[in-house]
């Protein structure tokens, strides 16, 4: 019997992606004098790649340094204001899919609901209430706010004591397999791949079960 959810944020219950789209385009807008610019697309492509090198880093100046070298900018960002920049525009980047905000509440009214997150604290708590999700998780832990991050189990460990439930009867949904699915296992709790890009599985991890779209979750709570 199944009494708690516990999901990941950033590229589960958030795209994450198109939220680094939009911050390129406000990069483009600030710094570049023509935002029809003729290597837009490279550009971007450049900027995922550099976003994604340093993702679950907390200093993003290095995205920004290292993108600017490579597509010099009308006007360059100063060195000490590239992290301020990031923190108070990317969590409004972020949009979320109101079948998400469905799925959730749908499912809160069968078990308990939570989010376990890495990142820093400032932007995962403005992500959360950008999008209205603190309304619809009964517990958020942060990796930065509670000393350790997935794929250690203890963070898996305090959701499960907050939520009062055993692993066995938990599930945990997210799209990393190794810090989600086998941070998760560690705790003795049922995770659940969310893979809708249909990533190929490389390593020894073995997920409870795997899903393509949020569609497929249902089932497991009724």
């Amino acid at each position: 019997m199944i009494k708690a959810a516990i999901f990941d944020l950033d590229e589960t219950l958030l795209n994450r992606d198109k939220a680094v789209e939009q911050m390129f385009l406000m990069i483009l807008e600030k710094c570049y004098e023509d935002d029809k610019h003729s290597a837009k697309n490279e550009m971007l492509k450049k900027f995922k790649e550099y976003d994604k090198e340093s993702y679950g880093d907390n200093d993003k100046t290095k995205v920004f340094e290292s993108f600017f070298d490579e597509f010099p900018p009308k006007y360059r960002l100063p060195h000490n204001d590239i992290q301020d920049f990031w923190n108070n525009n990317f969590p409004h980047c972020f949009t979320i899919n109101q079948n998400t905000i469905n799925l959730v509440n749908t499912i809160k009214m069968k078990v308990k609901v939570a989010i376990i997150t890495n990142g820093s604290t400032k932007r995962q708590k403005a992500k959360i209430r950008n999008t209205n999700l603190n309304s619809c998780f009964d517990i958020v832990i942060i990796s930065e706010e509670v000393g350790f991050s997935k794929p250690d189990k203890r963070i898996f460990e305090l959701a499960l004591n907050k939520l009062n439930v055993q692993p066995e009867d938990a599930l945990f949904v997210g799209d990393d397999i190794e810090k989600d699915i086998g941070g998760c296992q560690n705790a003795n709790i049922k995770g659940i791949w969310f893979n809708p890009r249909r990533i190929k599985n490389h390593t020894e991890i073995k997920p409870y079960a795997e899903i393509n779209s949020f569609d497929g979750l249902l089932s497991y709570f009724t």
